[in-house]
């Protein structure tokens, strides 16, 4: 049996020589640990070219447009206002977006998924 090095949750292993039929070989078991996968059934979403998706952006637009962003000098400032904007993006959405329930029989179909702003950035 191969077990992985360094391993506390899969290395927990028994060998059970009273299980020896005529063989003389011992049986060899291992608990494997199987952690619960959480599955989305529902998200939310906006049909495209929809009313919803026009007032969306419609809302979003008008709103990048009153930012100020003239007082952005560092990368601090400009963190909290991509944080903010992407506040302000999650609450725009939630408002237009309606809850799809997701079964297996669902069928793709053409919508928006809720946009997400990040700023990445690297140190050299």
């Amino acid at each position: 049996m191969f077990l992985r090095y360094g391993s506390s949750e899969i290395n927990q292993h028994s060998v059970h020589p009273d299980w020896c039929l005529t063989s003389d070989h011992a049986p060899l078991s291992i608990v494997i640990p199987i952690v619960d996968e959480i599955i989305s059934t529902s998200k939310l979403s906006i049909q495209q070219k929809s009313e919803q998706e026009n007032a969306f952006l419609e809302e979003i637009t008008s709103s990048f447009k009153n930012f100020d962003t003239s007082n952005i000098t560092n990368k601090e400032d400009l963190e909290f206002m991509v944080n903010k904007l992407n506040s302000l993006v999650n609450q725009v959405w939630n408002k237009n977006a309606k809850h799809l329930r997701i079964t297996k029989h669902s069928k793709s179909q053409k919508s928006a998924t809720r946009p997400s702003l990040t700023i990445e950035h690297q140190e050299v």
